[in-house]
């Protein structure tokens, strides 16, 4: 140990400048010098090598399986609106895709609030609070009278969804090693259940419990299904949150402290993972503080001053976490790109998947078989199908020359973009309702492998201290697309192709536009 501390720093040439990094840090960092603030740059190297010296342990385990509930909400709840449209249309009697929307709007300001929130006052309440309004409100348009009550219900409960993966995804990034980031896009397997849990509840709930299709009159009564399938996957989000709550000890991230200035309690924190993984660590507060010296050491001194003061105030609610995401060329380009994505793709998605039962069912009806049993059935069909999706992104993630970009976009082989167009492409084609099915399936296989990277790849590229407003811009964007999703299915007639035209074009573009992201995050440390 040197009087420094424990992780000593050495300096790199950079130019006429030096820039201190941890000798101990053995990952490569994915951003170069300069895209964030040096003094946060260097202490997140500290914190980085800390985190890797205590490696995969108990406490990120845990945090796997409970961001993992985040992961199930956002696959559930959205899902939901397609679930019950049917048998709701059949009681309430409206124009269908103004359910979607009220649930799109609740979205929408959820990933705004909280993503851009989660930044300002810490990962923490908001990775508890968002689980619980879904859970309570999802209860709630359980006992919904008529469709403005269920609307508004669904609504306030998007905007606790809607903070969901902006917030979860950081939260889980903030605290495993460099060498398992990759788990991020296994994440994704939640996802994939919760598709799978939402389907095979509503299949019996549904299916023995509505009023027929296509009937003139559709009592409270004769109609309890729907409302069956909000208590229970209500009640089970409540069950999840509980677990968060009152089982996991979630501290709140270092890398936030740090970029608030609060190197004691971010070095405490550390401190308690490693004690909860049966392990020590050798981070002390003078190791960030050696680290951060180093640097306002090696400018002038009204420089060092500016740097400090502007890491002091890097959660006050400003625009600064915004301008943070656009800091150079290089990384203005890759956000710009990665909101472009997220909105491209929430809007080919949602417009697909939110109708998508009732495609089944008007197709089906074509072949003669368009009853809640079997459109339900085909829902839980599609939800295996999807399960390892997620398994197979994480090992394609992390093979040389493919990586995340590389999963992400090509058309061929196991990669999902190109197929995941192709495949809805190809559902037009369908001339039987298994035909139709068995194409829905490939479609539902290798968009999960697309959703479960585009999760992962988008997080790694935003700097954590203004990670969750990244996540947030990108969430905002795919939500406000699924806003616009609902209005032009109000005006499109979904007895045709055309959603499906329109989703697998847009998907395709999406391939192409991912291949001139910036970074390639395989093999490098976020920080």
């Amino acid at each position: 140990m040197s009087e420094k501390g424990h992780y000593d720093t050495e300096a790199k040439g950079q130019g006429d400048a030096e820039t201190p990094i941890p000798s101990r840090v053995k990952a490569v960092d994915l951003f170069e010098d300069g895209t964030v603030g040096p003094v946060y740059q260097a202490k997140a190297r500290v914190l980085n090598a800390a985190i890797q010296e205590i490696g995969m342990g108990k406490y990120q385990w845990w945090l796997f399986a409970v961001a993992g509930f985040g992961w199930f909400a956002d696959s559930v709840w959205p899902l939901l609106g397609g679930l019950i449209l049917s048998p709701v249309v059949n009681e309430f009697r409206f124009n269908g895709p103004f359910l979607s929307l009220a649930l799109n709007i609740g979205l929408f300001v959820g990933a705004v609030f909280w993503g851009l929130g989660c930044d300002i006052w810490g990962r923490r309440w908001s990775f508890n609070v968002t689980l619980f309004l879904a859970g309570v409100f999802g209860l709630a348009a359980g006992g919904s009278p008529d469709f403005i009550t269920l609307a508004s219900l669904l609504a306030v409960l998007g905007l606790g969804v809607g903070g969901n993966l902006p917030v979860d995804s950081a939260v889980f990034l903030d605290f495993v090693p460099g060498s398992h980031q990759y788990l991020l896009t296994i994440l994704s397997i939640w996802w994939s259940v919760g598709q799978l849990v939402a389907s095979f509840v509503a299949w019996p709930l549904i299916a023995n419990f509505s009023c027929p299709q296509g009937s003139t009159t559709c009592t409270r009564a004769e109609n309890m299904g729907w409302r069956y399938l909000l208590f229970t996957l209500g009640g089970m989000t409540l069950l999840l949150w509980a677990i968060r709550f009152f089982v996991f000890p979630l501290y709140e991230s270092p890398r936030f402290l740090v970029g608030r200035g609060r190197d004691a309690e971010a070095v405490a924190v550390v401190q308690r993972i490693a004690q909860f993984n049966g392990t020590t660590t050798a981070l002390e507060v003078r190791d960030l503080e050696a680290a951060g010296e180093a640097v306002l050491s090696a400018k002038d001194g009204e420089a060092g001053k500016r740097e400090k003061r502007v890491l002091s105030k890097s959660s006050v609610f400003t625009l600064d976490h915004i301008k943070g995401l656009f800091e150079t060329p290089k990384l203005a380009w890759s956000t710009s790109l990665l909101i472009f994505l997220w909105g491209i793709i929430g809007l080919a998605s949602t417009l697909y998947n939110s109708f998508l039962p009732y495609l089944l069912a008007s197709r089906g009806a074509k072949f003669g078989d368009s009853s809640y049993y079997i459109t339900y059935r085909n829902q839980v069909i599609l939800g295996v199908i999807g399960v390892p999706g997620a398994f197979l992104a994480g090992w394609a993630v992390e093979q040389p020359y493919v990586g995340r970009k590389g999963t992400l976009a090509l058309s061929a082989g196991e990669y999902p973009i190109g197929l995941t167009g192709v495949f809805l492409f190809a559902s037009t084609t369908a001339r039987s309702s298994n035909a139709l099915l068995g194409w829905n399936c490939g479609y539902a296989f290798h968009s999960n492998i697309m959703y479960g990277v585009l999760y992962a790849i988008s997080p790694e590229l935003f700097p954590a201290k203004d990670r969750g407003t990244g996540n947030g811009l990108t969430a905002t964007a795919t939500r406000v697309f699924g806003i616009i999703a609902p209005v032009i299915a109000l005006y499109a007639n979904l007895e045709t192709a055309v959603p499906v035209y329109v989703s697998g074009g847009l998907i395709i573009g999406a391939g192409l536009v991912a291949l001139l992201l910036p970074y390639e995050p395989r093999g490098k440390a976020s920080i």
